[in-house]
């Protein structure tokens, strides 16, 4: 790893865009899990079992299953679930069996893991503005509305980029960690028998005690360890390493002290369970506590933003989205991106519910549903990447993710039982956007298989020039299976009746990695001297640029040069055939994607102005 990545600079874009989501957790989730106890006044025995439960949860699902054993999987430095699954998938493509239901299980992960980005900026914000109740109990009517005016100025600057934004919110998240610490740290000072809610015992008793409401208590500590997920999908923007030196360093500490120290204040004043993160703070700095705490909320919505985007694009390389419109916003970091389409239907999807739901308690039934699934999910594919490409023997496997797995089942559980409360609004969003994802999936198979019943062999290639008229110039046609005669080749001797001098089929290949050496990126083959075969890799983190492709082809002595060449693009136009039922309906969505898809020109970055399209049509 670079020193680049190793640079305080880099730790601190890691606080400031990573750490924010689960930052800002203790703003509600005390408060919630207390309430899960039952009514108040809370007993001693219920503040220490939460906290106990709390800190388990924190050392391992967060500290010892993503920060010291899932970052390992890193996919040459990109993490994420659908970067996990790219990992796995030559392995997967040995047992067709199992591989295909663990493809549908990682498809449904990055399905949950979007319901995260909804959800996030709703109950942070909701929270942190919140606040102002404590000022004013008036200022309720204000709560909404204002939250709404947050979300549209967060979303309104996200085409600024991740490297931009990051350096703008990290000195505002160290200082918020820096306050959770010191407020904690004096609360837990003037109560130190808090401390012993370290021991496991308080955390068992408490469920045991309460067995009725055992799940509804797992699911109101879930929101402490909610930023996981999160954690894994940005470690690609700033490395691994900052941001384990920033979880160990700064964040985990402060979360800590922050819940032990609301956890002492409870202890001595049972009224302080209601927003007990703000009862911390003296009366006279409150005003300026809630204002930290909606910037951190802010920047809590700002992680799982990035990782949407950071998924979308893994999801577009991976054949499980159509193609869109995606912007490289920093030239030093390829994981910087911004995506417009995404970004306008999650803000949409925010504002539904800050509206819907109208606070963070009742955010709080819908949060842990979509981020218990997906850190499932994570699970699993961690156990089969451990098996099939790290050789683990058994034992190690079991050792290392059996009792993760055991966590995992029961948070899920847990927030499952709270489905009529809201948790089944993101599961209906993860399913409808499961089903898009293996909608174009299937419909791309097809595709493919309805265009190899119409496509030429390679072979036949000469016989097809022995009849054209020949005309100066290069042309390069895109070209996706290397073994056929393109389609666009086919309709413009078809319609022109000519070929020209030179002839270049170029097809660019997304590998299973994130990023391909520039000094490998293409392989030239000559099917005959004038007709050549350009194959250009690029990684499924990297933008794919057709005049990039062009260069490495100068470099190995093949001059190629964008204003001298014409482009031509064949667009398949999908007609599904008239079909009833489920299968009709999938078909007719798929071509509705087909044709909404970012054209191939301006997605491979091709000189527009050289471009020729000829359709083909498909039925399906």
């Amino acid at each position: 790893m670079n020193r680049k990545r190793l640079s305080m600079g880099a730790t601190l874009g890691a606080i400031g865009v990573v750490y924010g989501d689960i930052g800002t957790s203790p703003l509600y989730a005390l408060e919630q899990s207390l309430n899960a106890t039952g009514a108040g006044p809370y007993s001693p025995a219920n503040v220490l079992g939460v906290l106990s439960l709390m800190f388990w949860s924190l050392l391992v699902v967060v500290t010892l299953k993503y920060v010291v054993l899932i970052m390992r999987a890193d996919n040459e430095g990109e993490g994420g679930i659908l970067s996990l699954f790219a990992l796995v998938q030559r392995k997967l493509e040995e047992t067709p069996r199992w591989g295909r239901a663990i493809i549908a299980l990682a498809v449904m992960g990055a399905a949950l893991f979007y319901c995260d980005a909804l959800i996030t900026p709703a109950i942070s914000v909701l929270g942190a503005v919140e606040g102002l109740e404590l000022l004013n109990p008036g200022m309720r009517r204000v709560v909404v509305p204002l939250t709404l005016v947050i979300i549209v100025v967060l979303f309104a600057i996200q085409h600024r980029g991740t490297e931009r934004v990051g350096r703008l919110f990290a000195p505002i998240m160290f200082l918020w960690f820096a306050v959770l610490a010191w407020t904690g740290a004096v609360a837990i000072m003037r109560n130190p028998q808090v401390l012993a809610a370290i021991n496991p015992y308080y955390g068992i008793a408490l469920l045991l005690h309460h067995q009725v409401v055992a799940l509804a208590i797992l699911g109101a500590v879930f929101l402490t360890v909610t930023g996981g997920e999160a954690l894994y999908a940005d470690m690609g923007s700033f490395g691994k390493g900052p941001v384990r030196l920033a979880w160990f360093g700064l964040v985990w500490p402060a979360l800590l002290l922050s819940y032990f120290g609301q956890g002492a204040l409870v202890l001595t004043d049972a009224a302080a369970a209601h927003k007990p993160l703000f009862a911390l703070v003296p009366v006279s700095l409150l005003p300026w506590m809630v204002l930290l705490a909606t910037l951190a909320a802010i920047i809590a919505s700002q992680a799982t933003i990035t990782g949407a985007f950071s998924v979308t694009r893994q999801a577009v390389q991976l054949d499980l989205l159509p193609r869109l419109r995606i912007l490289q916003t920093s030239a030093h970091e390829h994981g910087h991106v911004f995506v417009p389409i995404v970004n306008t239907l999650v803000f949409i999807a925010v504002c539904i519910f800050v509206i819907g739901f109208g606070s963070s308690d009742a955010l709080g039934s819908a949060y842990g549903a979509a981020v218990s699934g997906t850190m499932g999910v994570t699970t699993i594919l961690g156990i089969v990447l451990a098996a099939a490409r790290w050789r683990w023997p058994a034992w190690r496997v079991a050792l290392a993710f059996g009792p993760l797995f055991v966590v995992d089942a029961t948070y899920t559980i847990a927030n499952l039982a709270k489905f009529l409360q809201g948790a089944w609004v993101p599961l209906l969003f993860a399913t409808l956007l499961f089903g898009v994802f293996m909608t174009w999936r299937s419909g791309r198979r097809l595709m493919r298989a309805a265009l190899r019943e119409l496509a030429v062999p390679l072979k036949e290639l000469p016989g097809l020039l022995q009849r054209a008229t020949r005309v100066p110039g290069t042309a390069v046609f895109l070209v996706s299976e290397p073994r056929f005669v393109p389609t666009a080749f086919l309709r413009n001797l078809e319609h022109n009746h000519v070929a020209h001098e030179r002839i270049v089929f170029l097809n660019m290949e997304f590998v299973r990695t994130p990023r391909q050496d520039p000094n490998d990126r293409v392989r030239i083959d000559a099917l005959q001297p004038d007709v050549l075969v350009v194959t250009a890799r690029f990684g499924f983190m990297e933008t794919p640029d057709v005049s990039a492709a062009l260069k490495q082809c100068r470099v190995r002595g093949l001059k190629l040069f964008g204003q001298d060449c014409s482009f031509f693009l064949g667009w398949h136009l999908v007609r599904p055939r008239p079909r009833g039922g489920y299968e009709g309906m999938r078909r007719r969505l798929f071509a509705w994607m087909q044709r909404r898809s970012t054209q191939a020109a301006e997605f491979f970055r091709m000189p527009e102005k050289r471009v020729i399209v000829l359709a083909t049509q498909v039925e399906l």
